[in-house]
């Protein structure tokens, strides 16, 4: 396990955590950091523990958006994974019509050369 020495509000504190996870989880109090520092700036030092409290209901309310924005791209591709489908398959049946149109074209350009060929 290794420590990691993060700061919030200018005071300092070092924490454990994975090896290789430092430099995400400096990220991570970063911006929790940048929170509470603009908390601080709007309504004052009222004490580290509401400071912390406010700017964590701000992160988990951005992390509620971020998911709900998730389910909405979720649902997007779902559907346009749809349309795909469907229209593949339209794109199928059109290619088979076709088909069968042009078999039975040449069925009957070679009867009607075969019925020349007798007369």
């Amino acid at each position: 396990m290794s420590k990691v020495t993060i700061s919030l509000n200018g005071r300092a504190f070092t924490i454990g955590c994975e090896e290789g996870q430092q430099a995400y989880l400096r990220e991570l109090a970063g911006h929790l950091d940048s929170h509470v520092r603009d908390l601080a700036e709007k309504v004052g030092q009222i004490g580290e523990l509401r400071l912390l409290l406010m700017a964590a209901l701000i992160v988990a309310d951005e992390s509620r958006e971020a998911q709900g924005r998730v389910g909405e791209l979720e649902e997007a591709l779902i559907e346009a994974r749809g349309k795909a489908s469907q229209s593949e398959a339209r794109r199928r049946s059109d290619r088979a019509r076709a088909a069968e149109l042009l078999n039975t074209t040449a069925e009957q350009l070679e009867a009607m050369a075969s019925s020349g060929e007798e007369t």
